[in-house]
């Protein structure tokens, strides 16, 4: 039976780790329910060292999406205001996209968001059209490249749980 639970119980958390799909916070989620099993689970206390990795790659996740971006979109010649542009323009598209293709259109919208957000600025504070558009490529490159290495660090997370919860 307990095989059955621990199975189940994966299963919540994969299913957890969808939501980067929505740009929900996945990662703390799962975190969260991996907390509330060892609490309220008799057997397995998972230790302070086992949720210092968590939460580390955790960070790490949303370090490389925050800074992704930026470096994306300034090896592409985006300057401070482009990426302002462009992480603007990424939360508005993802809120905006939220309600359509059963909430896929959040990850479409993110992505398109920082290249128009990025874009409009840089176009806005003076730069040509082929050189803004340049910065928004790597905005939007750069993005997409962050919420890879974010969902990456969140497949770490679950089979780094995986491993911990299964019985020897």
């Amino acid at each position: 039976m307990t095989i059955a639970f621990v199975v189940l119980f994966l299963l919540l958390l994969l299913g957890c780790l969808t939501l980067h799909v929505l740009g929900l916070p996945a990662n703390w989620l799962l975190l969260g329910l991996v907390a509330l099993w060892d609490y309220f689970h008799p057997a397995p206390h998972l230790g302070f060292a086992f949720y210092a990795m968590l939460v580390c790659v955790g960070l790490a996740g949303e370090a490389v999406e925050l800074f992704a971006q930026v470096f994306g979109a300034k090896k592409y010649g985006a300057t401070g205001k482009g990426n302002l542009g462009g992480f603007l323009g990424a939360f508005a598209g993802a809120l905006l996209g939220a309600p359509f293709l059963l909430g896929l259109g959040a990850l479409f919208g993110a992505v398109a968001g920082a290249f128009v957000g990025c874009y409009v600025f840089e176009r806005a504070h003076g730069r040509a059209g082929a050189e803004a558009r340049r910065a928004a490529m790597g905005a939007m490159y750069g993005k997409v490249f962050g919420m890879t290495a974010k969902v990456a660090c969140g497949v770490v997370m679950w089979v780094a749980t995986a491993r911990a919860l299964w019985p020897a």
